[in-house]
């Protein structure tokens, strides 16, 4: 049978809005695409991503530029050749998982050779704020074992020491989204392992990281916008502790479970993360789940509402998907 592809973009409402060094948004932007085989559909969706170059508009153009290419059989091998690392891909890669897993009437797991992902605990963030605002939220969040703290201004010392007072028992998370300079790096660095800090993800600029191979680096530190696809890992080598793994950066569940297998044959440690999204977005990751040192596909968790069928959050636990999500 010949497929056909459709694309189509979605916006969602975030509950309460969500912060980070870059602004505040109220709202998600989606793009979904959609490959069909007869009475079979796979679906997959990616979150474009400005600090990246990309919009709504140019990630549909990009998918529906490859109809024809589909339609005349190129398939998800084909896709790593046919478009680069980034949200358009990623859709497309994770549909064509979705297509071949309703083809064979197995889940996407098995034919990726993996193990059936188990339920985990995720991060829950806890957006960019006053002190005073982000100890109110990280104390309704006390309960939930791991937390990711979103910090990237003056003040953060005070910040992340208002969280740990208001969370003592979860382990925490630091994401500074590349909003810290070299000069603050250190006593920063110091205050988060003061408070306990596990890890921080990319405290400096991607175009200034060097900075972090000539410190003492006393909590771990893992590069997010420094890395996208395998083809980052050089670039990378003493200046991180591990990395995070983003499908909307690597193009996609193919390209990232490639990348995890190479990061770990080099001894980088991984996250997996996501954009804020709907459980679309998150349910393919779940089958890296397993191998990660840290979870955090929160994605669907904050917005006000999520697609339905979605995937099961208990509180921090994150159960797979089922088969009428995704895989």
């Amino acid at each position: 049978m010949i497929l056909s592809l459709s694309t189509h973009a979605e916006t969602w409402p975030i509950a309460g809005g969500f912060a980070i060094s870059r602004g505040t948004r109220n709202v998600v932007h989606v793009v979904v695409a959609e490959i069909s085989e007869g009475d079979h559909v796979g679906r997959g969706e990616c979150v474009p991503y400005p600090r990246y170059g990309e919009s709504v508009a140019g990630v549909v153009a990009a998918i529906e530029a490859l109809a024809g290419d589909i339609a005349a059989g190129a398939e998800r091998g084909k896709l790593q050749y046919l478009l680069p690392a980034g949200a358009a891909r990623n859709a497309l890669d994770c549909a064509f998982w979705d297509l071949e897993a309703k083809r064979a009437g197995r889940r996407a797991w098995e034919l990726a050779g993996l193990p059936a992902p188990k339920p985990t605990v995720t991060a829950y963030t806890i957006s960019l704020g006053s002190p005073e605002a982000m100890a109110e939220a990280a104390g309704r969040a006390a309960h939930r074992p791991l937390l990711k703290v979103k910090l990237g201004s003056e003040g953060d010392e005070d910040r992340i020491a208002a969280v740990r007072e208001a969370a003592p028992e979860a382990r925490l998370i630091v994401d500074a989204n590349e909003a810290w300079s070299k000069d603050r790096l250190e006593p920063l660095m110091a205050a988060c392992a003061e408070a306990g800090v596990d890890i921080i993800e990319q405290p400096l600029p991607a175009s200034a990281d060097e900075a972090l191979s000539a410190i003492q680096r006393i909590v771990p530190v893992y590069a997010d916008e420094s890395v996208h696809d395998r083809s980052s890992l050089a670039r990378i080598a003493g200046r991180y502790d591990g990395i995070n793994i983003k499908l909307d950066k690597a193009g996609g569940l193919t390209e990232a479970m490639a990348m995890a297998a190479e990061a770990q044959t080099v001894g980088l440690p991984f996250m997996l993360g996501c954009m804020v999204a709907t459980s679309l977005s998150m349910a393919p990751a779940m089958l890296l789940a397993d191998r990660a040192a840290y979870v955090d596909l929160d994605g669907a968790l904050l917005l006000a509402r999520d697609r339905t069928p979605g995937l099961r959050y208990l509180d921090s636990l994150l159960h797979p998907p089922e088969p009428a999500l995704w895989g």
